[in-house]
């Protein structure tokens, strides 16, 4: 792929937008290799996933609007859902993500990142949906999970204002999770994700799983589905090594996902 790049670390994998020179912007080819990337990371058994974007100036600065531009209505809506369904993809991934957001993360890259379940960003990163400033609005369900995540009255605020978010305001917010300076920013996305690939795999999907799902349920069905998802664990060789560790008093063997 030429600009989708993936690497793999131990239990942790990292999927890169690779478009520095425009500021990562998310075109067709980039949503076509990063599907094709997530098809395959899916199918994987790393532990915990990283998104970010190549370069120190952007995670992801929009999508190509040069592209936009002069497609028709109908070309439009396949441009939207095509984008949809890759942030969709994203949300899905059965292992924790982590959006590192090393600079500007605007329009579709705003979505991208909060479609990811964890953002950790530099002291740079700057948040916006400024596609009503372009005669249009977000088309990758940026206003459905911002509301989700900063609340619906700030989510339309900033849809309606363009409003640009520096990283300080975004940790208040909860937009990011934690925010350090550019030079960290890697090493601490690899930190958290190191910590969380260390726990129980089975555990570790089922709680994603458990969250995500239960948007929109009653607190009776979400019970019920965490009630299911908590008994699964107690089919596996992982539970019954780190409980009997425990009891036992000792340090327990490396989780294996089974």
């Amino acid at each position: 792929m030429e600009h989708v790049l993936y690497e793999r670390q131990g239990d942790i994998g990292i999927l890169t937008v690779n478009r520095p020179k425009a500021l990562n912007a998310l075109n067709s080819e980039v949503v076509s290799e990063l599907t094709s990337a997530l098809d395959e990371i899916a199918a994987s058994d790393i532990r915990c996933l990283i998104v970010t974007g190549a370069g120190e100036k952007a995670f992801v600065a929009g999508a190509d609007i040069a592209e936009m531009q002069n497609l028709t209505p109908e070309e439009a809506a396949k441009f939207s859902a095509e984008g949809n369904a890759v942030m969709e993809k994203l949300e899905q991934q059965p292992m924790p993500t982590i959006a590192v957001v090393n600079g500007y993360a605007l329009g579709g890259g705003c979505e991208l990142a909060l479609s990811c379940d964890i953002r950790i960003g530099a002291d740079n990163a700057v948040f916006a949906l400024p596609e009503v400033s372009l005669g249009i609005l977000p088309g990758y369900g940026g206003v459905q999970r911002l509301a989700r995540t900063v609340g619906m009255a700030k989510a339309k605020e900033l849809a309606f204002t363009t409003n640009r978010v520096d990283a300080a305001e975004a940790l208040r917010l909860g937009l990011l999770n934690t925010v350090v300076s550019s030079e960290e920013l890697m090493e601490a996305a690899l930190k958290m994700a190191g910590k969380i690939a260390r726990n129980a795999p089975v555990g570790v999907r089922g709680a994603k799983r458990v969250a995500n799902e239960s948007v929109g349920m009653t607190l009776a069905d979400a019970t019920r589905l965490e009630v299911n998802a908590f008994a699964d664990c107690f089919k596996t060789a992982d539970m019954r090594e780190a409980m009997s560790a425990f009891v036992e008093k000792r340090k327990p063997e490396p989780f294996q996902g089974k």
